[in-house]
Formats: structure tokens, C-alpha cells, sequence
């Protein structure tokens, strides 16, 4: 018999004491997806070994050396047995260092030092450094939420990924800093683990205490009615905008105003963005839960991975991160015409599908695209300044691949601020009366769609747009002429009926008017930039 010394705790292990196999419950995440992954055990004769199987990668089969290390400063010794832990279903990949913890408890268990019984409806995650300290881990809140769904009630996590864990309504997250204080916790009989842990203040927290952050106002943003007009409809019915105009005529400062009059999140809406980051491992630190709609503005330079996701192991992209909120591409013209063209399929389809030898993964695209662009290369275009010639600003213009400027819904000009209207200090309207307005434009939407899928007007696909978006006889006529004039596309049409579905939802009318339609067609100008 050999004995161990944990803090208080003495341990006894004799052959006769050791269980010899265990079931932990843990989970893993397959692009956005996630799954329970059970964590068998088995300690038997033979040679001294530890066996890691079950499609692990490299970067997980290290969990072996990681825990045996881990328990041995803690002050517990592997017996000098054949270990082999299974992580099932074996046809799934396991990449991410989420392992090590179940995998350690695992292996008390079958020692004989924790009752099978003790991690009944247990969900374990988290990684162990050498000392024993529990790290953090990605993808908490998915797999959490997945878990749940299966009949898991507790879930043991990193500390740090507590709050993310407790964001989830129904559960009880405990937070954990070292494999000791887990074996600990994980001894108490379940009448008493409550008492264990002081409660955790992150559980405290609820979805409408979390600070906002700062926002830009609109006000700040002197002229440019037509612009705030065009980006007011696209934050109510979630519509992609191009803004065309000189540099220093506030486009970039009014996109950034966006997430100010967008309607706030559902907690629904909350965890899906928020699962997304944590996969991805940008999550706030300290946050549980994203509070506002994502604003992503990534550099033209970005690469084509960056932009749409990939990777050998494929992670989100910048569309991804944008789910749900705005990806603000400024100077439009700049972004390589590949990376434009890979975002078709995400705009129509509002997601994104990756196939790697290992599998398919998709993750979520339902962005609103936001574009802003100079007229020509130098950017003020017709001014006199402007000596750029009308091949150049033809070439600068055909940048933009027309499929990407078909599935523009708004496309308006920002023309420069007269400096007259800068010292007149005209009052100008702030961002939170516009969003009453677009608040009571989503609740209509929302009232229309309660039996569908889908929130805003931008959403809506064809059949639903049939269905929504019914036109009177003298409207019929108005369409049929302007598609005559400017020989739109079918997309184009769904996308001028959707438009003015939402102006008709901002002014509370219940029918689509001619009016509508006629503000909605003239945001199309971007079909007139189109190249032949």
C-alpha cells in the first residue's frame, strides 16, 4: 500500500481499492456545433503507459503528459499501470485543450479515490497546467448550452470561464483554480457542494445589468441627412448599405454610429453571438454575455481566411464575428475582388460552409453589410479638383464586382459637408430618437414573423417576400415601369420590395404605397455603377 499526501487529505490505494474504469462527461466543438464527449478510463496491468484514443490530435494527446504532471504536484502518483482513456464519439475530430480536467477525474475515479456517483449530471471542462492549476478553455458557453439540452445540471469549470458558464439560465456553474480544489468540491455529497464555494458574484450577474458600451451619436454628424435617412431604414430591416462620397464626409463616423440605433439584443440573439466568440476565444475578458450588436471593421488588407474563416482546423472569420451586427467594410474598392466574391454565398445564404479532408464546418453569417467608397481613386469626383480620368474612375468603379452591388438593398450618396452648415451648429437629431423609431419598426416585424425564423424585413427570402410584401394594382404598375426603365435583376426586385416593406414599417403603414417603392428604387443607383 502506498500513501499519498494532498493538502489534509491522505490517500490509500491498493490494487483491491481501484475502480478500474470511469465515465466523465465533457464536450468539444465542432465549428460552431458542439457535442458531449464521454471520457472513459481504464487503468489495467501491463506495462506502465499512458493511451489517449478516440480521433485525438496531437495537441490533445499531450493532455497525457499534462495530467500526469499535474496530479503529481498535487500530490497524487499515477500507479505504475496500463492507463487508456477513450474520448467517444470517435468520429468526431478532438482538437482544443479542454480535455485535461475530466481526463484527470477520470483517472481518480478509477484510482478508487472518487465515487463514479460523484459527477452524475457532472459536466467537466477546463485545461491543467503543470502545477495543477486549472486554465480556461474555448467554446465554454456552446458546449454548455448543448449540455444543458441533454439533462446536465452542474457544470464544473475554469474559473475564468465561470461567468460564461452562469450566463447560461438554469444551471449551476462552479468555478474551480486547481485540480485539488475540483477533487475537493467533487467529494462533498451534493447536499453539501453548495456551501463548498462562496457564490459566485459573476451568477449574480443578469442580462440587463451589463454595462453598455460607448457609443458614437449621430448628432455628432453634421449634415448628411439623406445618409442617416438610408442607414435609419437599413438598421430597421437589417439591410445591406454602400455609402459613395468624398473622403472627410463622415461616412466612416456614421457607420460606426450604427450600432447606436440598432435594436438591442435579444438573449436569444445574445447567446448565439456570443457562442460564436467564445470559439473563437474572443469573448471579452470578464464579460458573460455580448450586450451589443457587433461592429467588425477589418482592414482591406485582410486576408481571404481572416475574412470568411478557415484554417486547417476552420475557426470563424471577421463575417462570423459580425453575426447578428455590421461589418463595416470602408474603402470598398481596396478589398481584393476574391475576398469580395467569397462574400456572395454568406450575403444570400447567411452563413458559411468550409470543407477541409476532416469535415464540413458552417458557421453563421447573418451580418448587415455596411460599405462605404470614393467616387474615383483620388475621391472627389465630379469636384474640379478631381483630374482622375473616366477610364480611371471606370476601372476604380469595376473593383466592385457587380454581384456584391446587387445584393446592396441601399446605395446613397455622401456628398461633402458645405463648411456653412458646419458653423451653423444646426441641432442635429440624436441617435436614440432614431432608434425609437427603428424599435417600433421591429415590432411590427417581429409581430409579422412570430411564425417564422427570421426578425427583420432583410432577412426574408423570396417566398417569404412573396408572401409579406403584396403590392396594390397601381403599385404592380409603378414596378413594372421602373424594371422596364433600369432592367433590374429578379434579385434586385425582392430586394426593392423588401426596402420597402421596412420604409413602409418606419412610417406604420400597413401596406406597401407607391411612395415607398419610389425612396426604395432610388437607393438602387448602384445598379446604374454596375459595369456593362
Amino acid at each position: 500500500m502506498r500513501s499519498h499526501i494532498s493538502g489534509d487529505v491522505v490517500f490509500s490505494v491498493s490494487r483491491e481499492g481501484f475502480f478500474m474504469f470511469s465515465s466523465v462527461v465533457s464536450g468539444a466543438v465542432y465549428g460552431v456545433h458542439s457535442y458531449l464527449m464521454h471520457i472513459e478510463t481504464d487503468i489495467s496491468d501491463g506495462l506502465p503507459m499512458f493511451t489517449m484514443v478516440g480521433f485525438v490530435s496531437a495537441q490533445v494527446r499531450e493532455a497525457g503528459e499534462r495530467v500526469r504532471v499535474a496530479m503529481r504536484n498535487t500530490g497524487i502518483h499515477l500507479p505504475p499501470k496500463r492507463i487508456t482513456v477513450n474520448l467517444t464519439p470517435a468520429e468526431i475530430p478532438k482538437r482544443d485543450v479542454i480535455a485535461d480536467l475530466p481526463v484527470a477525474i477520470g483517472i481518480l475515479i478509477a484510482m478508487g479515490l472518487l465515487d463514479q456517483k460523484a459527477v452524475k449530471d457532472v459536466f467537466i471542462a477546463g485545461g491543467l497546467s503543470l502545477d495543477g492549476v486549472v486554465t480556461p478553455v474555448r467554446g465554454v458557453l456552446p458546449m454548455v448550452l448543448e449540455a444543458k439540452e441533454r439533462g446536465m445540471k452542474v457544470f464544473l469549470l475554469p474559473r475564468e470561464n465561470v461567468k460564461e458558464g452562469a450566463a447560461v439560465h438554469g444551471i449551476d456553474a462552479v468555478g474551480v483554480t486547481t485540480l485539488e480544489e475540483a477533487f475537493h468540491y467533487l467529494r462533498l455529497p451534493k447536499g453539501e457542494r453548495n456551501s463548498f464555494l462562496p457564490p459566485e458574484p459573476e451568477k449574480m450577474l443578469s442580462y440587463e445589468t451589463a454595462e453598455k458600451q460607448e457609443r458614437m451619436d449621430l448628432s455628432d454628424v453634421c449634415g448628411q441627412d439623406g445618409v442617416k435617412r438610408a442607414l435609419e431604414i437599413a438598421a430597421a430591416g437589417f439591410h445591406n448599405v454602400l455609402m459613395i462620397g468624398p473622403p472627410g464626409s463622415g461616412k466612416s463616423m456614421m457607420a460606426r454610429c450604427l450600432p447606436g440605433i440598432l435594436p438591442e439584443l435579444t438573449y436569444e440573439e445574445s447567446l448565439e453571438i456570443s457562442s460564436v466568440y467564445s470559439i473563437a476565444g474572443e469573448l471579452p475578458e470578464g464579460a458573460s454575455l455580448i450586450r451589443e450588436r457587433p461592429f467588425v471593421a477589418p482592414h482591406h488588407s485582410i486576408t481571404q481566411q481572416a475574412l470568411v474563416g478557415g484554417g486547417n482546423y476552420p475557426r470563424p472569420g471577421a463575417i462570423s464575428l459580425a453575426h447578428r451586427g455590421v461589418l463595416f467594410l470602408d474603402e470598398l474598392p481596396e478589398f481584393g475582388r476574391e475576398s469580395l466574391n467569397l462574400l456572395r454565398q454568406p450575403l444570400e445564404d447567411q452563413r458559411i460552409v468550409i470543407a477541409r479532408n476532416s469535415g464540413t464546418y458552417e458557421f453563421p453569417a447573418k451580418f448587415m453589410l455596411v460599405c462605404a467608397a470614393n467616387p474615383c481613386p483620388c475621391g472627389f469626383y465630379p469636384e474640379d479638383r478631381c483630374h482622375c480620368t473616366q477610364a480611371q474612375i471606370q476601372n476604380y468603379q469595376n473593383r466592385i464586382p457587380g454581384p456584391i452591388l446587387d445584393r446592396i438593398d441601399l446605395c446613397t450618396d455622401a456628398p461633402r459637408v458645405p463648411v456653412g452648415e458646419l458653423l451653423s451648429r444646426k441641432a442635429q437629431e440624436k441617435s436614440e430618437d432614431v432608434r425609437r423609431r427603428v424599435i417600433a419598426a421591429q415590432e411590427r416585424q417581429a409581430y409579422r414573423f412570430r411564425e417564422e425564423a427570421i426578425l427583420f424585413n432583410g432577412e426574408m427570402n423570396a417566398a417569404q417576400t412573396e408572401k409579406y410584401c403584396i403590392l396594390g394594382r397601381s403599385e404592380k404598375k409603378f414596378v413594372k415601369e421602373v424594371f422596364r426603365r433600369m432592367d433590374l435583376s429578379a434579385r434586385a426586385f425582392h430586394r426593392i420590395l423588401r426596402v420597402s416593406r421596412t420604409i413602409a414599417d418606419l412610417e406604420g403603414e400597413e401596406r406597401i404605397l407607391e411612395d415607398h417603392l419610389a425612396e426604395a428604387v432610388g437607393y438602387r443607383s448602384a445598379d446604374r455603377r454596375a459595369p456593362e
